[in-house]
């Protein structure tokens, strides 16, 4: 399964955000990476500062490009705005939803359970990380993998009621899809009109 498994502190730097989460590098230098990453920068063109964004959707979302031209392409087929359906469509990922409920500290680090085996939807393991999870169905960790020291430190003091389109069950370590997420629920940030800007060229 490709995914980028380079330095997270220099992307965090490149974008001056923590997209992988608390960084310490990041507030110790930010600033971007290279040798005149501390000097100021001639004006980034419109291309640019459109490329940056959709650079900076990949990585927080751990996409690679083709993926992501796909998932573009299935946005702009699909009713609604462009932009906010692809947002939706990563949002809809089982690696992500997985992370979203709390399972994991990190998206790279959900990613690895599912591809692990040790999650399952409507009671059936499902080991593809890009699986698109429909409103209504059930994303639980496997019966015999409650236990794991990973999961329960993940979900130590997590707080659930932040995403309104997902509900949890501690009892049964399950959550609920219950539907789409509006864009203004998606709390990355994300400026995705530069992403369909670029596209549209």
């Amino acid at each position: 399964m490709a995914r980028y498994i380079g330095p997270k502190s220099r992307i965090a730097r490149k974008f001056g955000e923590a997209i992988y989460g608390p960084d310490k590098v990041l507030s110790r230098r930010n600033f971007p990476p290279g040798q005149h990453g501390a000097n100021k920068r001639k004006k980034t063109s419109e291309y640019g500062i459109q490329l940056k964004e959709k650079q900076k959707a990949k990585y927080t979302y751990g996409v690679l490009e083709k993926q992501f031209r796909n998932l573009f392409e299935k946005a702009a087929r699909a009713r609604g705005i462009t932009g906010e359906v692809l947002l939706q469509l990563l949002e809809s990922r089982l690696d992500n939803v997985v992370f979203r409920l709390g399972l994991a500290p990190t998206r790279a680090a959900a990613r690895q359970l599912v591809s692990h085996r040790h999650i399952t939807v409507n009671g059936s393991v499902v080991n593809i990380p890009s699986y698109s999870v429909k409103a209504g169905e059930i994303v639980a960790v496997r019966e015999k993998d409650k236990s794991l020291e990973v999961i329960a430190d993940a979900l130590n003091g997590f707080n659930h009621s932040k995403y309104p389109w997902l509900e949890w069950d501690n009892s049964s370590m399950a959550g609920k899809f219950l539907h789409i997420p509006a864009r203004e629920d998606i709390p990355e940030n994300i400026k995705e009109q530069l992403i369909v800007e670029l596209y549209s060229k």
